[in-house]
């Protein structure tokens, strides 16, 4: 096959992407220890495998791709959102990584999809997914590829709850590894880098004091949960939205106060949109806003804050900073979007930190290794092995310097037993 030539700002940024990427791998350790394993092998794990990647063009993601390079695939990728590419780290991979990378900073919708079909061009073995418009294309517009198709792997509950609801309808063409489920996963890259990088975000965007401010999490899920406790930890009074009765109560018993959106919004100063649904803002709500309120979306996609609702209502937008837009009301009162309703973690700051994305792109890689083994695996969206998981947190504990108990053979016996009681 041909090889293939990747799209991106500036060649010239490689220098400054390939420093960043490094910099993120000195905090990978369990990525690079699984990279630094298979380039040993003679065996190479992934030879003659070729991988389509639509993920977060960041540094990484870059780690990621260099490490499935190691294992001895060929590698394609592209963005998984128009603003969250790091422009120097696609110049990077693509001169001195020599994976061919698809991807501008503020890409649009055109070229967007575009840079996707450029991926899916490279007919893929297996597929990387961040929000599953790479599956959803090669189901709607590109099912010749479909017989080449091993499986592949989705990193977002957005992709997930996609997938599922085609396997569901009898759609889903091929096994979809559900990486977002793992524990090593969404218990920690969603809850923690999620936390941090969407209040980074917001501070970056607006440089605002949190202390002191009534913070809108609408969504208890990991990434809400995550938001919810940094929000408090530097001094917000945190209000909680929810739609599920189970969530909603383990928000109040942690503390935060619950309530409708429609009684929230007469009350934030700050609000996150985390649902991974359809506007859990809008409407109604900019009406009842408080004159300087913010609105961030840490959601995968831009639909969680009804920005057309919004527009219709307002004037504006205008740019009054970077990744900043202000609403102007009929009344006078001013409503500011943050990062176009896009992931604000990704588009006003780095997104998550190295240290956590390492658990979630080792599962990734070695997910890729378990489905190349297995061709024969059936269409639908399955768990990540235990093994798979289990050993990503011995690894990070390792990397840590932590050490853990086991358990004796006597211990395993009993708790595997039935006949000693009281």
């Amino acid at each position: 096959m041909e090889t293939q030539k990747g799209y991106c700002l500036d060649p010239g940024l490689a220098g400054e992407g390939k420093r960043r990427i490094e910099w993120a791998d000195g905090q990978m350790k369990v990525l690079k220890g699984i990279r630094e394993e298979w380039a040993l092998r003679k065996d190479k794990p992934l030879a003659g495998l070729r991988v389509g990647a639509c993920l977060h063009v960041t540094t990484e993601t870059a780690n990621l791709m260099r490490t499935l390079v190691a294992g001895g695939a060929t590698v394609a990728l592209a963005a998984s959102n128009p603003l969250s590419t790091q422009d120097d780290v696609a110049a990077a991979l693509n001169e001195v990584y020599g994976v061919p990378t698809y991807a501008v900073r503020g890409e649009d919708s055109e070229t967007y999809y575009r840079c996707i079909a450029q991926v899916l061009d490279t007919r893929p073995h297996i597929v990387l997914d961040d929000g599953a418009d790479l599956v959803n294309m090669l189901h709607e517009e590109r099912r010749e590829l479909i017989p080449d198709i091993i499986g592949g792997a989705e990193e977002t509950t957005t992709g997930v709850n996609r997938l599922k609801a085609m396997a569901e309808a009898g759609q889903l063409a091929f096994p979809v590894i559900a990486v977002n489920d793992a524990d090593t996963k969404h218990l920690f890259d969603n809850r923690y880098g999620t936390g941090q990088s969407t209040i980074d975000g917001i501070l970056r965007a607006t440089n605002y004091l949190i202390a002191g401010t009534v913070f809108v999490v609408a969504g208890y899920g990991w990434c809400g949960r995550g938001i919810a406790s940094r929000a408090r930890g530097m001094g917000a009074d945190v209000i909680v939205t929810e739609v599920d009765p189970v969530r909603a109560l383990e928000a109040l018993m942690d503390g935060y106060r619950v309530m409708p959106m429609s009684e929230a919004a007469k009350l934030g100063d700050i609000f996150v949109t985390a649902t991974g649904g359809l506007h859990a803002i809008g409407g109604t709500h900019f009406h009842l806003m408080k004159d300087g309120a913010i609105l961030a979306n840490a959601g995968h996609f831009n639909v969680e804050i009804d920005i057309s609702a919004l527009e219709m209502v307002a004037q504006g937008p205008t740019d009054v900073r970077e990744n900043v837009q202000e609403y102007v009301m009929p009344d006078g009162r001013k409503i500011r979007l943050l990062a176009e309703g896009r992931l604000v973690n990704l588009s006003a700051a780095e997104g998550h930190p190295a240290a956590v994305m390492d658990m979630s792109f080792a599962n990734q890689a070695l997910v890729v290794e378990w489905l190349y083994s297995r061709p024969d695996l059936k269409p639908g969206v399955y768990k990540v092995p235990e093994h798979i998981d289990r050993a990503v947190a011995s690894r990070k504990l390792a990397a840590m310097g932590v050490s853990i108990d086991s358990l004796s053979d006597e211990q395993l016996e009993y708790i595997k037993g039935f006949s000693r009681g009281t």
